[in-house]
């Protein structure tokens, strides 16, 4: 029986090996956008075998990075408008919510200066500055990275474990729309001013602020993707 379980958590372990190489792989565009993964060329890639591969597809399908083809096999998900649409419609509301709760928090522990809370502002600046160290050096994949753990990092001081496992879903389709659109400067200096809110404990503000990332970023992101369906 130990021997048996022994196996299977290697295989587990194998499995979320593959499934971080391959979602690495999508979004950093080595697998093209509508390219057809194969099982095994996946596995002689990554030499490993193909059940923790197939174990790894099957996730990704789960977290809409790849779909299920018709007959058999998967491919990169192509994000049409209506994916972008709705990704931000559930993304927009979260990302306001866990501006204000971090915000709220910072507030609560600022007479305590609880250590917890001073990390993760401190977390939260790292961010940013890597941010705009890749961006200074024209590194997009790394700035794309940055982005993601700003807002994942907002989540994470929110401190609401469902608003996190929430968020944990759309985080690497998030990552590849990131990776898929260019950053403007206004952006980029919107983070800031969110950060800005949040480290002083101004809920509302924090929130608003927020509000107008996400709708400017959703906006970037459709011209973007889609301008020539965005004039028609």
């Amino acid at each position: 029986m130990a021997s048996s379980a022994g196996g299977s958590t290697e295989r587990m372990s194998l499995s979320a090996q593959a499934r971080e190489a391959v979602r690495d792989r999508i979004v950093d565009r080595r697998y093209a956008l509508g390219s057809r993964l194969v099982e095994r060329e996946i596995a002689d890639e990554l030499q490993m075998s193909r059940v923790p591969v197939r174990e790894a597809l099957r996730a990704l399908v789960t977290e809409g990075l790849l779909e299920l083809l018709p007959h058999s096999g998967v491919r990169v998900r192509r994000l049409e408008r209506s994916d972008v649409q709705h990704l931000y419609e559930v993304w927009e509301p979260l990302a306001v919510q866990a501006s204000r709760l971090a915000a709220r928090r910072v507030a609560e522990h600022a007479p305590r200066e609880a250590a917890e809370e001073a990390a993760g502002l401190v977390r939260l600046r790292s961010t940013l500055e890597h941010a705009d160290t890749a961006s200074r050096s024209d590194d997009g994949p790394r700035e794309v990275a940055a982005h993601t753990a700003f807002h994942e990092g907002i989540v994470a001081l929110a401190g609401n474990p469902l608003l996190e496992r929430m968020m944990e879903q759309l985080s690497w389709q998030l990552q590849l729309l990131f990776g898929m659109r260019a950053e403007p400067d206004h952006m980029r200096a919107q983070h800031h001013l969110i950060f800005r809110h949040i480290a002083a404990g101004d809920e509302e503000t924090a929130a608003a602020s927020t509000l107008l990332h996400v709708r400017d970023s959703r906006a970037v992101a459709l011209r973007s993707l889609f301008e020539d369906e965005g004039q028609a």
